[in-house]
C-alpha cells in the first residue's frame, strides 16, 4: 500500500470519528426526572389561644322550701331558663394530653319571678354569673374530651333571694369539643355552679344561704392557628 493511500485511509478515519463524537453530542441527555417535593402537612394541634359565645340552658337546683317564722311555709317558684354569653381562653398540647384555661362571662336567666305571697318579691331577671376554670383533657385527633372546675361568681337568686353583691363561689363539669377545621371548634359542655351568699344580705328566713344551679350549653370557638 503506497504512502498516499495510507494518509488518505487515516482522513477519513480521524474524520468519521470526529463526526461521529458531534452527533452524539447532539443528542438529548436522557436522566432521571427530579423527585417532586411534597410539603409537609402540618398536624393539627390544641394548642392557642380561642374566642367564643355560647347559649344553652340553666336550672336552680336548691331546696325551695322557704320557712318564714310566724308567717308560714312556702315553696319558691323556680323555673329554669336561658344561659349564655362568650368565653375567652389558651389550651396547650403535650402528646394527647391538653392543658387549658378558660375565663366565661354569662347571662343568666334563672329561678323566675319568686312571690311568696307577697311576703317577698324577687325578680332575678338581671341573674348573671361567671367562671374563671382550669381545663383538663385527651385529645383524639380533632375530638377532646375535658373535665374542668374552678372559680366561680356572679349574682342568682337561690330560690327566694338574691342578693345585690357578687357571691362568690366554685364550679365543677366536664364537656366534649371537635375541631371542624383547624380555627373553627364546637363543644357541648355540662356545669354545677355553687355561690355562697352573704348571710347578711339575707332576711330571718330558715332557708339556704347559698346559690346551686347547674348548666348545658353549647359553645362555638374561634382558634387562633399557632403553626
Amino acid at each position: 500500500m503506497s504512502n498516499g493511500l495510507k494518509a488518505l485511509l487515516a482522513a477519513l478515519t480521524v474524520t468519521t470519528a470526529l463526526g461521529t463524537a458531534a452527533h452524539a453530542a447532539d443528542l438529548p441527555v436522557r436522566s432521571a426526572p427530579p423527585a417532586p417535593i411534597v410539603a409537609a402537612v402540618p398536624v393539627f394541634t390544641w394548642t392557642g389561644f380561642y374566642v367564643g359565645v355560647n347559649a344553652g340552658y340553666g336550672w336552680n337546683t336548691n331546696d325551695d322550701d322557704v320557712v318564714i317564722p310566724g308567717v308560714g311555709t312556702f315553696e319558691a317558684d323556680d323555673e329554669g331558663g336561658f344561659v349564655g354569653g362568650g368565653q375567652i381562653g389558651y389550651n396547650y398540647q403535650i402528646g394527647s394530653f391538653v392543658l387549658g384555661v378558660e375565663t366565661d362571662i354569662q347571662y343568666a336567666d334563672i329561678g323566675g319571678d319568686n312571690n311568696f305571697g307577697g311576703v317577698l318579691d324577687d325578680d332575678d331577671s338581671d341573674s348573671w354569673f361567671g367562671t374563671v376554670r382550669a381545663r383538663v383533657g385527651v385529645a383524639f385527633d380533632r375530638a377532646l374530651i375535658y373535665a374542668t372546675g374552678g372559680l366561680a361568681y356572679g349574682e342568682v337568686s337561690n330560690g327566694f333571694y338574691t342578693s345585690d353583691d357578687v357571691s362568690v363561689g366554685w364550679t365543677l363539669g366536664a364537656g366534649v369539643e371537635y375541631a371542624f377545621t383547624d380555627n373553627l371548634t364546637a363543644k357541648v359542655e355540662g356545669l354545677y355552679v355553687n355561690l355562697e351568699q352573704d348571710d347578711d344580705d339575707l332576711p330571718v328566713i330558715a332557708g339556704r344561704d347559698e346559690t346551686e344551679f347547674g348548666v348545658v350549653r353549647a359553645g362555638l370557638n374561634y382558634k387562633f392557628s399557632s403553626y
